[in-house]
C-alpha cells in the first residue's frame, strides 16, 4: 500500500509539472505575426494553421508520424525536412535551425522557418490547411 502511494504522489508530482512554452491566443499570435513582417492578408490562415497544429502552444513536440518523424512548436514544423531533431537523426534541416529551437517562447525562429515551408511547399505543407483553406473570421478585431 506504501509503494502505491508514493507512486501515486510521484506520478501527481509529475502530471502536475508545467511544460515549456507559452500558450497565445489567435489575436497576441497575429500581432506577433504582424510585427514580424508576415502580411496582413495572411495572418487569419496562419493563426488558423497555429489553432489545428498546436492549440497555440509553442513548446508543443508532436507524437511520432507514420515515418517515425516529430513535429515542433506552433506551427508543427516536420523534423524530417526542416529541423535538426535533438536525437541527431537524419534531417535535411531546410531551416538550419534545432528543433528544439522551435520550442522556444519567443517564436521568431517558427515564423522565419514556417515561412520558408510556405515558400516551397505551399499551405497544403500542413495537414491542417483543410481546416485553414475557405472563409476564416476576419483577424481586423485584433488589431482594434
Amino acid at each position: 500500500m506504501r509503494s502505491f502511494i508514493i507512486g501515486f504522489l510521484v506520478t501527481l508530482v509529475w502530471t502536475a509539472t508545467p511544460t515549456q512554452g507559452r500558450t497565445m491566443d489567435r489575436c497576441s499570435l497575429a500581432r506577433e505575426l504582424a510585427s514580424q513582417g508576415v502580411p496582413y492578408e495572411q495572418l487569419a490562415i496562419w493563426t488558423c494553421i497555429a489553432e489545428h497544429e498546436s492549440s497555440y502552444r509553442t513548446g508543443v513536440v508532436g507524437p511520432p508520424n507514420s515515418d517515425g518523424s516529430n513535429d515542433y512548436g506552433i506551427f508543427q514544423i516536420n523534423d524530417r525536412y526542416w529541423c535538426q531533431p535533438p536525437n541527431n537523426k537524419q534531417s535535411a534541416n531546410g531551416c538550419g535551425v534545432s528543433c528544439t529551437a522551435l520550442l522556444s517562447d519567443d517564436i521568431t525562429l517558427s515564423v522565419e522557418c514556417a515561412k520558408k515551408v510556405l515558400q516551397q511547399q505551399g499551405w497544403p505543407a500542413w495537414s491542417t490547411w483543410k481546416f485553414c483553406n475557405g472563409n476564416l473570421p476576419s483577424i481586423d478585431p485584433c488589431f482594434k
